[in-house]
């Protein structure tokens, strides 16, 4: 049986539940559309810094944060569209904008859509008219976001998204990290090296980000936790970042459309023709073992 709750804490909180498989997901569209939360079997799937959650003025360090008109940075956070110069902060604005619920299921699935139109702020940083419909669904012990992306100005529109999912672990050094590819780029130094399967933990940070992937899965199993999380993601995402810092509970695998500056490379960068609009979709799956 699938249900949708709404509780009015500090945001109003969709919770969608499938009470069969004993899961559930909880959206503050107010809060930049986001997922705070996913619990399967009574047990936390993502991390989230609570404390850090109740001020508006803070960005959200946990759930699953939305990274657009791009993702990660720019050089001095500036980038150009004909001749005029805008400045934009490191993975966009949709994280920090309030979303609007239109539609909610409970067929088959608990699903809400949640939408983000451009407004006089967005244009300020981004001079483009747009409109985002994000669909979370919760089946089993699977979320999965559809995503779609609409041009409603009358010249093309750039653009990179992602998703910044905070994953609540255990033990660090118990972490099994397979993703398709075999070489990363180290954002700190901006060097690429071979990729091994191994991470070193014992660093302040890890912030690497995976491109030339060859297949459409990635899994990352916490042996201390007994859980098993695999991303599936479609043709949109080219790139996967691992971050984490050292010191705190959590690990994060981020499928982006592309890489950091793209909107000054191009590389992967999306361009929408005026009035088109192109979909995507990604899909976590957890599983104790």
């Amino acid at each position: 049986m699938f249900t949708i709750d709404i509780q009015e804490q500090q945001y109003k909180t969709y919770i969608l539940s499938d009470k069969t498989a004993g899961t559930q997901i909880e959206v503050v569209p107010e809060r930049g559309g986001i997922i705070t939360r996913w619990l399967v079997q009574g047990q936390e799937i993502f991390y989230l810094d609570s404390e850090r959650f109740t001020h508006p003025d803070l960005s959200v360090r946990g759930g699953n944060p939305i990274l657009f008109p791009l993702c990660g940075n720019l050089p001095d956070n500036t980038y150009s569209v004909d001749g005029k110069e805008y400045t934009i902060k490191q993975h966009g604005f949709a994280r920090e904008l309030p979303w609007t619920v239109t539609t909610q299921n409970t067929e088959g699935k608990a699903s809400v859509t949640v939408v983000l139109s451009s407004n006089e702020e967005t244009k300020a940083v981004y001079p483009f008219d747009f409109q985002l419909a994000f669909t979370y669904e919760l089946q089993g012990n699977t979320l999965v976001v559809r995503q779609e992306y609409k041009n409603l100005s009358s010249t093309p529109m750039p653009f990179s998204a992602g998703f910044h999912p905070y994953f609540l672990c255990g033990d660090k050094n118990q972490l099994e990290v397979e993703l398709p590819s075999g070489e990363y780029q180290d954002n700190k130094t901006k060097e690429f090296h071979a990729f091994n399967g191994k991470f070193d933990f014992s660093q302040d940070e890890i912030d690497f980000a995976f491109g030339g992937l060859t297949s459409k899965s990635a899994t990352v199993t916490d042996n201390s936790r007994r859980l098993k999380l695999t991303l599936d993601y479609d043709d949109f995402s080219t790139w996967l970042v691992f971050w984490t810092v050292k010191g705190k509970e959590f690990y994060c695998l981020e499928p982006w459309s592309a890489t950091r500056n793209a909107f000054n490379t191009g590389e992967n960068l999306t361009v929408l023709a005026p009035g088109a609009s192109c979909t995507a979709s990604f899909g976590l799956t957890a599983n104790f073992f």
